[in-house]
């Protein structure tokens, strides 16, 4: 009597281990895998170079500059690779277009927000100014004119602003978009969702600090979760850590603000006051301490950029929609 035929056994009992190297599908060519490793290692070296080697000195002027830079060089690289792919937007799934234009929508939002806000700090600033013109002269009226200016900034500088009070829900709305899509039958396809699921988390992470700072509500952070598959996640997971950390200690010790200079603005103000109030003012008092001199000069760039907004070409601190698809030359604008 013969045996009964046994079940066909896998030469692997674990299953096929070359089925994660061989997904199912269009593969990449040596030329296409070349340009994704280019783009993820550029992005990598950015991350690496936007972690602060202070956690106080995280939320700077210098560094929230040197992050919308570190942008900025991303979205000029998602563009050139698209180029590159030579991947037209006749060949774009519809849900690409649709994802995208959803994001562009949300960031035209948020970059309203913050542009409201380098405004609303760009007039203090202009308070601070008149205190110091009137602080010039030792005259009583002089004086009662500094004292108006310095009222009127820490009021001003303590309101809050309510245009940022939406950017919790629009960083959430964000976080929705940001799954790492699949794309079936095309190559470069391929390339472009991962290359650009890079430029979202950039750009998504960069938002929710920001937000964070102007609001001065830690709430606005994101802790984002990364796809494994990418070549930068450690390097955005180094960055993530310190710099959501450090705001969140900061906020813990109760600082007048998560922006470094402009904290140190409320200090020197704080220290200046009571010499005005008591009528004891002379020009080489704390007027000339280094915080409010070292303030000035960056904030007022600050405005300078902002005023730059609108121009072609140009990349500002208040102007992160450059994820928009149209300025990013992912669809053609209209004639």
């Amino acid at each position: 009597m013969s045996r009964p035929q046994e079940p066909h056994r896998p030469f692997f009992p674990f299953g096929n281990p070359f089925r994660m190297l061989s997904s199912k599908g269009s593969q990449l060519s040596p030329r296409l895998l070349s340009l994704l490793n280019a783009f993820e290692d550029a992005l990598a070296a950015r991350l690496r170079k936007l972690n602060p080697k202070d956690k106080y000195d995280v939320l700077s002027l210098a560094w929230m500059k040197l992050a919308m830079e570190s942008l900025c060089e991303t979205h000029t690289d998602i563009k050139t690779l698209t180029t590159e792919l030579d991947l037209p937007v006749t060949d774009w799934d519809e849900k690409w277009m649709d994802v995208y234009l959803d994001i562009s929508v949300k960031l035209l939002d948020i970059c309203v927000a913050f542009s409201s806000e380098l405004l609303r700090l760009n007039q203090g600033h202009l308070m601070l100014q008149c205190a110091l013109h009137n602080l010039e002269s030792n005259t009583s009226e002089k004086l009662v004119r500094a004292r108006s200016s310095i009222d009127s900034w820490r009021q001003h500088i303590g309101s809050k602003n309510p245009r940022l009070e939406n950017c919790k829900s629009i960083l959430d709305g964000l976080v929705d978009s940001l799954s790492l899509p699949k794309v079936k039958n095309s190559a470069k396809g391929k390339v472009l969702m991962q290359a650009m699921y890079g430029v979202k988390i950039h750009t998504v992470f960069v938002c929710s600090v920001f937000a964070a700072v102007f609001s001065g509500n830690s709430k606005n952070l994101l802790d984002l979760d990364v796809a494994n598959t990418t070549m930068w996640v450690q390097a955005f997971s180094d960055l993530q850590t310190n710099v959501n950390g450090g705001i969140r200690d900061i906020f813990s010790q109760g600082k007048f603000t998560a922006l470094k200079e402009l904290d140190e603005v409320d200090t020197a103000v704080k220290n200046l006051y009571p010499m005005i109030q008591d009528g004891h003012w002379c020009l080489t008092g704390l007027i000339e301490d280094a915080y409010l001199q070292g303030f000035f000069p960056v904030l007022c760039l600050k405005a300078e950029e902002a005023e730059t907004e609108h121009q072609p070409n140009r990349f500002s601190p208040c102007r992160l929609g450059d994820l928009n698809l149209h300025s990013s030359g992912f669809v053609p604008k209209s004639p």
